[in-house]
């Protein structure tokens, strides 16, 4: 596997998470028309997390949908033979929603190419955002978040995991691997 460094525990997810939030309140000039999209599948328990804190600060909390990206991929060949289809559930209107996508980790950019081109399909937002808990660097297509947890800059060889009690089954955190071989 590697070694690994820890470089957010729970408590420090929880904080960039309510500082999102705020930030998301802030830049939208409160709640309204806001709805949070998650990105399978670590997005998803982040974007609940984000809707509990915004309603916690400004109630209600905003609905949240989740999105499956998986036939947007432009590398779904190389990747799987069969890929796994998870739900898209979006229980909201999209057309002239605020829409603020959340994701755990921004790397490459491709994830939200795919994440914008599904969005599309399924309607036409007045404005999407993008939230990511871990921004790693290393862009290969023009995409910057708009609300950032951590700016964690990383090497190629590196990976950033990040782990969630919803979908890991253990404790919060987020983790950098360095490649063995690498």
């Amino acid at each position: 596997m590697g070694r690994t460094a820890r470089v957010l525990d729970g408590s420090a997810i929880e904080r960039s998470l309510a500082r999102i939030a705020h930030e998301i309140l802030e830049r939208n000039k409160g709640p309204r028309g806001i709805a949070l999209v998650g990105i399978q599948t670590r997005g998803v328990p982040l974007a609940r997390r984000l809707a509990q804190k915004l309603g916690a600060i400004e109630p209600p909390a905003p609905p949240v949908g989740v999105l499956d990206i998986n036939l947007y991929r432009d590398d779904l060949s190389r990747i799987a033979e069969h890929p796994v289809l998870r739900a898209t559930e979006i229980p909201f209107e999209l057309d002239e929603a605020t829409v603020v996508l959340v994701d755990d980790v921004l790397y490459t950019g491709r994830t939200v190419r795919a994440a914008l081109d599904a969005l599309m399909d399924l309607g036409r937002p007045r404005v999407i955002q993008l939230a990511v808990l871990v921004d790693r660097g290393h862009r290969e297509l023009p995409v910057r978040a708009d609300f950032v947890g951590k700016n964690l800059p990383t090497s190629p060889a590196e990976r950033v995991d990040v782990r969630l009690a919803e979908t890991d089954r253990g404790e919060d955190e987020v983790v950098i691997v360095q490649e063995t071989g690498a």
